[in-house]
């Protein structure tokens, strides 16, 4: 995750703990917190990542030589992976068979690739929905499945900021963070009425997960480093953001590479400065499409009639490849085909 999001957002599920502008700022049903880090604490050695990684899918091998466990986390997730092993094949099927119900978005009898790749991609970021599922009605008051922005607001600032947040030392960061906030959620909301579905949400939450919120991702990080303000990110703020020297202590190793990093792979115009588009480009690396990757093999290894797209049937034919049953014995003899089991 990215350095304004917790690993995993594991908070998230009883509290909201994000970084904004320097300062982390702990929310958790009404009570607002800020912890302004202004060199109060020794920063840790390591280096910080700003990079969002694409994950993998599986931690198994991608053989089918050796088996299809990797499909199956792939097309499943880990955790409904594991559930579809202690299944009978028949039980397998036939939840598979409603899996691809809802894989067929148009509904027109057919999966495609694309259609594949999405909802690979959904299997992979659940425990994103999951946490979202979990914080819903802390911010949804009114109970009609959506959240406005005044929801959102109230629920989160509403107390503090009825009295111009009060007596709190620091208005102008809390301030500069609920305009952030309401710059991130119209972002999110794209047909632009202030009111976020679910999938809006997330993409609030997450910004990094979606396409279409990477420009509010490249404009937060430059406000997060940017100590200037000129709009661009010198080699001392590109430091400056993952370590704080102390007096007197040599620069570790790691930081001179990174200066080197900058020079040689950030800076990719070499004029001494990440740009927004090279800041995208760092942050936001255009990685090996695992999702991609895996639909066009799931695709290649089914589509018997080799249209390009997929029926239930031949699907189902394929079932062993999609999804794994007590008859594959946790992953193992995977390889034989389906009349054989």
């Amino acid at each position: 995750m990215q350095g304004w999001l917790l690993p995993e957002e594991a908070q998230r599920v009883s509290c909201d703990l994000r970084q904004v502008s320097g300062a982390w700022m702990l929310r958790s049903r009404g009570l607002l917190v800020l912890c302004l880090g202004l060199g109060l604490a020794k920063p840790p050695p390591e280096k910080r990542d700003r990079v969002h990684h694409g994950q993998e899918l599986s931690d198994h091998p991608h053989d089918d030589r050796q088996g299809f466990q990797y499909d199956h986390e792939a097309f499943l997730g880990k955790e409904q992976a594991k559930t579809f092993d202690q299944l009978t094949p028949e039980e397998s099927r036939e939840r598979l068979g409603k899996i691809v119900d809802r894989i067929d978005r148009d509904r027109d009898g057919f999966v495609t690739q694309g259609e594949l790749k999405d909802w690979i991609k959904h299997t992979q970021n659940r425990y994103i929905f999951e946490n979202v599922q979990k914080n819903w009605r802390d911010y949804d008051r009114d109970g009609d499945g959506r959240i406005a922005w005044p929801e959102f607001k109230n629920a989160t600032y509403g107390y503090y900021e009825g009295e111009e947040f009060g007596d709190l030392e620091d208005k102008q960061s809390y301030r500069k963070m609920l305009a952030r906030d309401e710059r991130r959620f119209k972002a999110a909301d794209r047909d632009g009425d202030m009111v976020a579905t679910r999938e809006e949400f997330t993409a609030f939450l997450h910004p990094e997960e979606f396409d279409y919120m990477k420009d509010i991702v490249v404009t937060e990080t430059i406000e997060d480093i940017d100590k200037n303000g000129d709009g661009y990110v010198q080699v001392d703020e590109y430091i400056g953001d993952m370590y704080t020297p102390e007096s007197g202590e040599p620069e570790p190793e790691w930081v001179q590479s990174e200066r080197q990093q900058f020079l040689d792979f950030r800076d990719l115009d070499r004029d001494g400065r990440l740009d927004r588009a090279e800041i995208g480009h760092w942050i936001l690396p255009q990685d090996y499409d695992h999702p991609e990757v895996e639909a066009k093999h799931l695709l290649y290894e089914s589509d018997k009639d080799k249209d390009q797209r997929l029926t239930k049937q031949e699907i189902l034919d394929n079932w062993n490849m999609f999804v794994g049953s007590q008859a594959t014995n946790y992953g193992e003899d995977l390889t034989r085909k389906h009349d054989e089991l």
